[in-house]
């Protein structure tokens, strides 16, 4: 029998560890890649894998979001395939905003029930992946499973951002517990090494992460939240494991958390790197975004090693290596080196008259950055962690996981250096 799925996509909460990109605009509205936004990333996997019924559930600066899925994702109005975007509300049954990842999933069940599916796919909406979750569907029907988790083996160092968990023999799942701070925690959660060899793993990834992928039989899914706990992790998840079976998927491809201004720079540098982990281009499997009808980038008397080019860009005079730089961004005279430029908007707002223009300066520097949407640099500007410093902020400008970022709007006059401590 074939199953049916329902997908949701959690919009994301303050994230304020991807701060200040996420300070007006949610996790998931974060734009990647050069022309892409994070959702576009489980959207895009969902609909490769058949499931075109995509609920989005959104809470906080959700405005950007909105206005992203909604200018993007447009379907034949006769087919089954629809996004529709369900913004956290007040009613008469519940007056309380989102209290976490499950109270969310709960406070949006009757449109889930809408969807008549058997399954319910839920995702993370700031990941950056490719997966077919058929196969997911797949590990469900042949283990009889109530519950399949998505997992990949992670280092000792990453388990502190994660769930871990045990599996028996045949991939079930038997203890599972949420982001472990100590090594008392996770003891007895390291797999051995004859175990990771025998499945080709890795021997220096012996710990199993959740990755926040869940799918659901759905009359699981509902007695699971029969009850005021908020979170899947956290909450939900280890609970079923001692009732339920709860079945791992193992996934070994790509993955990235875009959890930290750190992990969402690491990503983009993977995306530049020699062989390229992660692309967005796959031809059999393309990530879909919002088609603006920009012209070819331009370039004039410039060298580039390793970079991506978005569309509408003009570099002149210039050297970009090991970077990404954005949609419709306007760089004359300078060099910019492991960094992501995001670009700019259509109509960026109006700066004062001193302001540089929106892009990037003659004589300017750029080094282990990330430059936001709509950025004015000027000329003769060092933008550069020469200090080594891991955390720091200033007037609009800030250092977090040692990458300086500009953010939205940001003003650099001329002649500024950002970076000596």
């Amino acid at each position: 029998m074939d199953l049916s799925v329902g997908v949701v996509i959690m919009g994301g909460g303050r994230g304020t560890r991807l701060e200040p990109l996420t300070l007006r605009r949610s996790k998931p509205a974060v734009p990647v890649g050069g022309k892409y936004r994070l959702v576009d990333i489980p959207i895009s996997n969902a609909l490769h894998s058949g499931m075109g019924k995509v609920l989005l559930l959104t809470q906080f600066n959700s405005h950007s979001l909105h206005r992203h899925v909604l200018n993007t994702y447009k379907f034949d109005h006769f087919g089954q395939r629809f996004i529709q975007l369900l913004a956290a509300q007040q009613t008469p049954g519940n007056d309380s905003w989102f209290q976490g990842t499950a109270d969310a999933v709960r406070q949006n069940l009757p449109y889930i029930d809408e969807l008549r599916t058997d399954l319910v796919l839920i995702l993370a909406g700031d990941h950056m992946y490719r997966m077919d979750y058929r196969a997911m569907v797949r590990t469900l029907a042949e283990s009889a499973a109530d519950l399949v988790v998505a997992v990949q083996p992670v280092p000792e160092s990453d388990t502190s951002g994660f769930g871990i968990l045990k599996v028996d023999t045949g991939g079930r799942i038997t203890d599972f517990r949420e982001k472990p701070s100590n090594a008392e925690q996770r003891e007895g959660f390291a797999l051995g090494e004859d175990w990771l060899m025998n499945r080709g793993l890795p021997a220096n990834r012996p710990y199993l992460a959740s990755m926040g992928i869940y799918l659901f039989r759905k009359s699981v899914l509902v007695s699971a939240l029969d009850n005021d706990y908020a979170d899947f992790g956290r909450d939900i998840i280890p609970r079923l494991v001692g009732t339920h079976r709860v079945q791992s998927h193992f996934y070994t491809g790509y993955w990235r958390d875009i959890g930290t201004i750190g992990s969402f720079f690491d990503a983009h540098m993977d995306l530049v790197s020699e062989h390229a982990p992660f692309r967005f281009d796959a031809a059999d499997w393309p990530i879909y975004t919002h088609a603006r009808n920009l012209p070819c980038a331009r370039v004039s008397n410039s060298t580039f090693q390793r970079a991506l080019l978005g569309d509408g860009t003009v570099i002149i005079n210039s050297t970009v290596e090991e970077s990404i730089i954005g949609v419709r961004c306007h760089v004359r005279g300078a060099t910019i080196r492991r960094s992501l430029v995001m670009g700019a908007e259509p109509n960026p707002l109006p700066s004062a008259p001193e302001a540089p223009p929106v892009g990037i300066g003659e004589g300017t520097l750029i080094e282990k950055a990330i430059v936001d949407l709509n950025a004015r640099i000027g000329r003769n500007v060092r933008i550069a962690n020469d200090a080594g410093v891991l955390e720091g902020e200033g007037d609009g400008w800030a250092i977090h996981d040692g990458v300086i970022v500009i953010p939205k709007d940001g003003v650099v006059p001329d002649g500024v250096h950002l970076g000596r401590g």
